[in-house]
């Protein structure tokens, strides 16, 4: 008997190994049917689950995750030789707490290294990190499955696959789906749709083609392939390299998982058994208690009759606490309302030692997600319907589709009679103001730190008015909008009053809405926002957070007592003392060339006159050093932004912000409608 069982021992090991078909001749086939007992060379949040699952990033944290086959490859059959063709399959899955939002993404790679350990998260997947991105050095091939759009690198959507080569900004790329046939319809695909789904990667020698295919787990390999494009891995590839996958997570809790891998040199990738493959977490078969349920049904039905009454009185009296104004016409919106409860639990009940700050429409809450415990923030804004709950509500959902790394995620809404509420995801820094101007305790920032805010802005900026489907009017750039995640990294937040409209359309407003300093001139004549009274509002926030100064401050020095920083910087160039508008905290520690060229961009951009603005590319070009800012005498943008800027027509409450505003009234994500 003990002899038998050694044997079977013996055996159900030798099945494994055949089960996972690796080579130790280092130029493959092997298989992994799962990764239990696979001696996988993993790093950071990659881990193989219990079940056999290979997680790359669990969703705790900002992190990066790295996974490896534990040998090198040999590409080339003799140094120096043309790399080989070769053929990978690989099952994957990527899992988050909401199917609509997913954090970064993922991607197989081949790489000359293990030591992943300097690259970069977000955007850059743990592959590359700022410094390597796009160095030929890197000797890497990827092909990414990104699910969030990160206009720095230049991505087509939200949802697209990628084919990178020694960069993030990939080769090729094209939006998630596949082909019928050869000549079929192309069906989308949703990668972040927690179904497991499959993917191909062939590169061949004689063509140094490279093709991607994707298609739904059951499904065999499309006939057409996704992508493809002409590249020689032989001037990229080492002789040998590994080949493993990458991840990346962020704010949104979102898991990445292989399930099954197999990887051919000279021949196609092994077949993967879709059947024997480990199942996602909540796949698992539904267990079923039927003697249980015969012995204490009648029993239950009897507590249940009774317990009825009960939950009925308890129901009516939370009925109200809990109550929710929700229309017909909302259920289109679904995935992004949330529940008034979950809310209230979020937040303890909108208690005020959860409370971030007071702003012009509402106040604004920090909270934890019973369900999911993502932290978010909570903003109670009164609404009036008169101003069409319905076309708003459609706003707020399609802002909510918008991703980019320098925007605040709204991730939802929640209305209530009198009362909307809208949830964003929680920045744990807090909003800029607080560092410009010394509240809290908080040390100032450098300019090093300024600048790189400064870019991200005008990147995110960028995005709204340019890149996304639609064209957004913030209508509310300042710099207490701006806030600050986990890694300090700027994040335009407070779409409450922003506006949509589809490109080549013009705008119709006549609702002057907005925060006193900021408004361009023009809103005071027309009421008409557009994306040129957003780059107003951004030329302002260039010289507040270069001066270290609020855009509208209380003085006796002027007959009104009110001095508008526009106004002031503009003097201190006629007096050719520019220099000294730059914020004295700084103590003279910054590039004067990137002071002065900041400075004078933020008087271009608060030019009164619309037409003479920048837009916002042009903006990018002129902060990233790819066009020349034109030449600028002060006495060509001698203009009084004061005398410019008459009440008449402005809605009260934006007249009383510019007496807040010197005052120092935190706003965090103040704003709405």
């Amino acid at each position: 008997m003990k002899r038998s069982a050694s044997l079977q021992l013996l055996l159900s090991s030798l099945f494994l190994g055949l089960n996972l078909a690796t080579t130790s001749d280092g130029d493959g086939p092997f298989t992994y049917t799962g990764f239990a007992g696979a001696n996988l060379s993993l790093d950071g949040m990659a881990t193989v689950t219990p079940s056999g699952l290979l997680r790359l990033t669990d969703g705790n944290g900002q992190d990066k995750g790295h996974a490896f086959h534990p040998d090198p490859l040999r590409f080339r059959k003799a140094p120096g030789g043309a790399v080989q063709s070769f053929s990978v399959s690989f099952v994957f899955a990527i899992l988050s707490i909401y199917p609509n939002l997913s954090s970064q993404g993922m991607a197989f790679l081949v790489c000359p290294t293990k030591n992943l350990s300097a690259t970069g998260t977000r955007g850059l997947l743990g592959i590359f990190n700022r410094q390597s991105n796009g160095n030929a050095s890197n000797h890497i091939f990827a092909v990414e499955l990104d699910t969030i759009q990160n206009s720095e690198f230049q991505d087509i959507n939200d949802n697209h696959i990628g084919i990178d080569v020694n960069s993030i900004l990939s080769a090729e790329s094209y939006y998630t789906g596949y082909y019928e046939d050869s000549q079929g319809d192309f069906r989308n695909i949703t990668l972040n749709s927690h179904e497991a789904m499959k993917v191909w990667v062939d590169y061949d020698e004689e063509t140094t083609k490279i093709s991607v295919t994707i298609a739904p787990l059951k499904m065999s390999k499309p006939i057409r392939p996704l992508l493809s494009t002409t590249y020689n891995l032989s001037i990229v590839l080492t002789d040998e390299a590994y080949v493993g996958f990458s991840s990346t997570t962020g704010n949104i809790d979102s898991q990445h998982y292989v399930l099954g891998w197999s990887f051919g040199m000279n021949q196609p990738a092994p077949a993967i058994d879709v059947t024997k493959l480990p199942k996602l977490p909540g796949e698992g078969p539904k267990k079923h208690s039927s003697m249980l349920m015969e012995t204490f049904l009648p029993i239950a039905t009897g507590i249940f009759v009774l317990a009825i009454g009960v939950a009925i009185l308890q129901f009516m009296r939370r009925r109200s606490r809990f109550a929710e104004l929700r229309e017909d016409w909302e259920i289109e919106f679904g995935p992004h309302r949330f529940s008034y409860k979950d809310l209230f639990r979020a937040t303890q009940g909108f208690k005020d030692k959860y409370l971030l700050g007071v702003g012009g429409f509402g106040r604004v809450y920090r909270g934890v997600l019973p369900s999911s415990k993502l932290e978010v923030a909570v903003k109670r804004v009164s609404h009036d319907s008169r101003q069409g709950m319905k076309e708003f509500i459609a706003e707020v959902v399609s802002i909510g589709r918008l991703r980019h790394r320098n925007l605040v995620p709204l991730l939802g809404y929640c209305r209530r009679r009198g009362e909307l509420l809208l949830v964003y995801e929680y920045m744990s820094n807090g909003s800029l103001d607080k560092y410009l101007y010394e509240q809290d305790g908080k040390p100032s920032l450098n300019w090093v730190h300024r600048f790189h805010i400064i870019k991200g802005i005008a990147s995110g900026v960028l995005y709204l008015h340019e890149e996304w489907d639609q064209v957004v009017i913030h209508r509310d750039i300042k710099a207490s909008n701006v806030l600050l995640d986990a890694e300090m990294n700027a994040r335009l937040g407070d779409f409450g009053l922003a506006k949509l409209y589809d490109h080549g359309i013009d705008p119709q407003t006549t609702h002057v809405v907005g925060t006193m300093g900021y408004l361009a001139p023009e809103l005071a004549r027309t009421g008409r926002a557009s994306p040129l009274t957003d780059v107003f509002a951004f030329g302002v926030f260039l010289l507040e957070v270069t001066c270290g100064r609020r855009p509208v401050e209380q003085t006796k020095q002027v007959d009104n007592g009110v001095s508008m920083l526009v106004d002031w910087v503009l003097e201190q160039w006629h007096k050719g003392l520019l220099a000294r508008a730059v914020d004295p905290r700084l103590q003279d520690e910054f590039d004067t060339h990137q002071t002065s060229l900041v400075l004078k961009l933020g008087l271009l951009c608060s030019h009164p006159v619309p037409d003479a603005r920048p837009s916002m590319r042009q903006v990018m070009q002129y902060l990233d050093g790819d066009m020349k800012l034109p030449e600028l005498m002060p006495e060509s943008l001698s203009f009084g932004i004061q005398a410019l800027l008459p009440s008449e027509g402005f809605d009260s409450h934006i007249m009383s912000h510019a007496s807040t505003l010197s005052d120092g009234a935190f706003t965090g994500i103040s704003g709405g409608r």
